[in-house]
């Protein structure tokens, strides 16, 4: 056995310390004064044990002797999680197009000018097409998911709007919009029916937001967004993504403090993907991002302390529900093989189907399109099992780490970008681990409640339940 270096965040100054060796049950510093983490890195088994206990623990002590029961029943629901799962989900472009140019956007800067855009009648076919398909895939009764995506899909609202009313009892609708384009009229289309919206806003001030975000004139959308997010005060399906670089970490408990006056009830801090040189150019390094993350989740708790209103961080929610439950995980970046090609898919303004949004720009990821072919044989194609195919297991180092199914090594379209091959490791690989450090210390604590959605465990049952002990 292997027991973990200790790592100690954000003062290591850079100094990185895998979190575990080999394929067996780990110890894993947590940096918590009475507990450690006990970790099979291959079945995401854990237990936390208090450190006066670990010897026992790691001879016969009850924890041993029932994970060895269970170990078999462990690594099924894990092999099944990862490999057995059917798409129910679509990021959905209706345009190519944007009003802005944010400078870590994913989609290339062509396309985002002077790209496709779909029309109504064919946006109208496309989700014939995608409901044919769950219909046949999807237990009776499952609506799939359809998020519109972008580029700015609000440049093509009618389109999108047309879509929404036609099949609004059939999918599950989101809207992700940089909020410039939406009126009262629109809100009152949207709120009315149900349809997630989720706003691009990256700081509490305007001069940190507009370092990332603005029109291609240059100019600012700070006041335009705020004004949207104002107006969705109250209405439980928004929520705003934050996403972070080396110019904003700075304000992310500002920012977290700032939405939580504005009413927001859930929001992401999303570390940029660095798919793109323009995004890799304003990449925060994890040891110094990792000290303002963990700082503004320290602020979320108290504020809901102080209130009695959470503000749920919805990717760090997602991690620590990768621990508590992780058949139960909302979002899929932190698993491997990730959701792409797996649990969703994205549609691309011409009707061209890729494992992930991530990948529309990279034409050697494209599998198939809507509107030619079928959606099995693009699910199938090379383009799309390069990236259901990436194993963790196959990536140095991270199929020596303990922590390795609360992590992933996301983004395969980063990693590819970034490292060069679908077999190396994304970016943030200390960030993750230490968020997953702070989960652990959370549950030692038996805090974790507050960082999660209300019901989250919903229709989920205790297998196994032996920390802290």
């Amino acid at each position: 056995m292997t027991v973990s270096g200790k790592s100690t965040g954000a003062s290591s100054r850079g100094r990185h310390f895998n979190t575990g060796n080999g394929s067996t049950l780990q110890p894993v510093d947590i940096d918590h004064p009475a507990y450690l983490g006990l970790v099979d890195p291959d079945t995401a088994f854990w237990a936390l044990i208090r450190k006066d206990r670990l010897a026992d623990a790691l001879t016969d002590g009850l924890v041993l002797q029932q994970y060895r029961r269970k170990a078999a029943a462990f690594a099924e629901e894990m092999h099944a999680f990862r490999f057995g799962l059917t798409p129910s989900a679509v990021y959905f472009n209706p345009t190519d197009r944007c009003n802005m140019n944010c400078r870590y956007c994913y989609i290339p800067e062509p396309m985002r000018r002077r790209g496709t855009q779909m029309a109504p009648k064919d946006l109208l076919k496309a989700l014939r097409i995608l409901l044919r398909y769950f219909r046949k895939h999807l237990p009776a009764g499952q609506r799939p998911q359809v998020v519109f995506h972008g580029a700015e899909p609000l440049l093509n609202k009618a389109a999108v709007f047309a879509g929404i009313q036609a099949f609004h009892d059939d999918f599950r609708f989101g809207v992700q919009t940089n909020g410039t384009l939406i009126d009262d009229t629109d809100l009152e289309f949207l709120t009315a029916r149900g349809v997630a919206i989720g706003l691009s806003l990256d700081a509490d001030v305007d001069a940190v937001a507009s370092r990332t975000r603005t029109t291609w004139g240059g100019q600012s959308v700070f006041s335009q967004v705020l004004t949207t997010l104002d107006k969705l005060r109250g209405y439980a399906n928004a929520s705003v993504i934050c996403t972070v670089t080396r110019h904003n970490m700075r304000h992310l408990t500002r920012m977290v403090e700032f939405l939580h006056q504005r009413g927001v009830a859930t929001c992401m801090l999303n570390p940029v993907r660095c798919t793109r040189a323009g995004a890799r150019a304003i990449k925060p390094t994890d040891h110094a991002l990792a000290r303002y993350y963990l700082a503004a989740l320290d602020r979320t708790h108290a504020l809901h302390q102080e209130t009695g209103r959470k503000l749920v961080v919805a990717n760090f929610a997602n991690v620590l529900i990768g621990i508590l439950a992780p058949q139960a995980r909302r979002l899929m970046c932190d698993i491997s093989p990730c959701g792409g090609g797996r649990s969703f898919f994205a549609v691309s303004a011409a009707g061209d189907l890729f494992p992930c949004s991530e990948f529309i720009g990279l034409p050697q990821f494209q599998g198939g399109n809507l509107f030619r072919g079928n959606i099995e044989a693009a699910l199938s194609s090379l383009a799309f099992r390069q990236v259901t195919g990436r194993r963790i297991e196959q990536i140095e180092p991270c199929r020596r780490c303990a922590v390795r199914h609360f992590c992933g090594a996301p983004c395969p379209a980063e990693a590819f970008e970034m490292n060069g091959a679908m077999d190396r490791p994304g970016a943030f690989c200390e960030l993750y681990e230490e968020q997953v450090r702070y989960a652990f210390r959370l549950i030692a604590d038996e805090r974790q409640d507050a960082y999660l959605w209300d019901g989250w465990d919903s229709g989920t049952k205790t297998t196994f339940n032996a920390g802290p002990v």
